[in-house]
């Protein structure tokens, strides 16, 4: 198994009222994370450490409650890696 690391940003932001909302994050099926977004009229820039195989990932976010999720302006920090797409992770090989 040859894993590279890779770590990721988005900028997180939820518009919403009354209760916080919980979101969670995955990377394919795997919850990376599970938040209560408590902060209102900001936005969160959410850095997202990955060791994978080589290949292309699917990043969701999923709301539970009321209010409107964004997640935009996926950067890559650090290591062998691209966006394909919005969502869509490219894990490159790079030998160590």
């Amino acid at each position: 198994m040859n894993l590279q690391d890779v770590q990721i940003q988005y900028d997180v932001h939820c518009d919403w009222h009354g209760k916080p909302p919980i979101y969670r994050l995955y990377v394919n099926d795997e919850m990376f994370t599970e938040r209560t977004f408590i902060w209102q009229d900001k936005y969160l820039a959410e850095t997202i450490p990955i060791a994978a195989e080589p290949g292309d990932y699917i990043i969701s976010y999923e709301l539970h409650g009321a209010g409107q999720l964004t997640a935009t302006n996926p950067r890559i920090l650090d290591g062998p890696a691209e966006f394909v797409n919005q969502t869509t992770l490219r894990i490159h090989h790079v030998d160590a």
